[in-house]
């Protein structure tokens, strides 16, 4: 089975700030959004304007339409949903289900697999707005991708759908995946913040945009070296 051998019916369970933003982007591969779920008032705003006329249905009720179901939702409340879900004999044999939390593979979605769904879990590496800004960033970034050997192919394929860059991960790798994740996206805001702070304190306006091409330049620079030092008299 190969996500390119057709378009998908696809349903988004979550309105953070992920779903909607992965949903346009296979809508824009041509696959169907058959619907998404939402809460609370701040996260319907956000999927009708991401995704504009796709409805809001009830979980269930998306799983019964979507060949492909995409969990973005908080990674402690999928073992419960999917595990929950399955009991109901809610998942489909043959349906594509991935969710997007760094921390777990693919053993947290064995209950669906039991009733032949097709387990993924697919990682953006990139820290989303909840903005149609996202798709422009989805496309420069990489997407880890966890799953069995005969489906990686279909997670691969789905990343590339929607503009991205798949990047195989193990299963027993997802806890170091998620920390050197958590570790990046922490520590720079962190710094970050506690340098405009700083700025700001001493009188100087707009310290965020002031410290803009330094930080950018900066990260950039270490990207590059990749763990690598370079000489002192190159940094001078």
């Amino acid at each position: 089975m190969s996500a390119r051998a057709g378009r998908l019916g696809v349903g988004i369970i979550g309105a953070g700030h992920v779903g909607p933003v992965l949903g346009a982007a296979l809508a824009g591969a041509g696959h169907a959004i058959t619907g998404i779920s939402a809460i609370s008032e701040r996260s319907r705003d956000r999927a009708e304007a991401i995704l504009p006329g796709v409805p809001i249905l009830p979980i269930p009720e998306i799983i019964e339409r979507s060949e492909l179901v995409i969990l973005a939702i908080p990674e402690g409340e999928i073992a419960a949903l999917v595990s929950g879900l399955a009991e109901t004999g809610a998942w489909q044999p043959g349906q594509i289900l991935a969710h997007t939390a760094p921390g777990l593979g693919v053993e947290v979605l064995l209950p669906a697999a039991a009733r032949g769904a097709i387990p993924l879990a697919l990682h953006p590496a990139l820290t989303f707005t909840g903005t149609s800004m996202d798709l422009q960033r989805l496309a420069e970034s990489y997407v880890a991708v966890t799953a069995p050997t005969p489906v990686q192919p279909i997670g691969q394929a789905l990343v590339v759908e929607m503009g991205a860059e798949p990047v195989i991960v193990a299963e027993s790798d997802r806890a170091a995946y998620a920390e050197a994740i958590a570790t990046a996206t922490e520590f720079s805001r962190s710094i970050v913040r506690q340098a405009t702070g700083i700025l700001a304190e001493i009188g100087v306006e707009n310290p965020g945009g002031f410290l803009s091409s330094l930080v950018r330049s900066s990260v950039d620079l270490a990207l590059r070296e990749g763990g690598h030092r370079e000489a002192p008299e190159d940094l001078a």
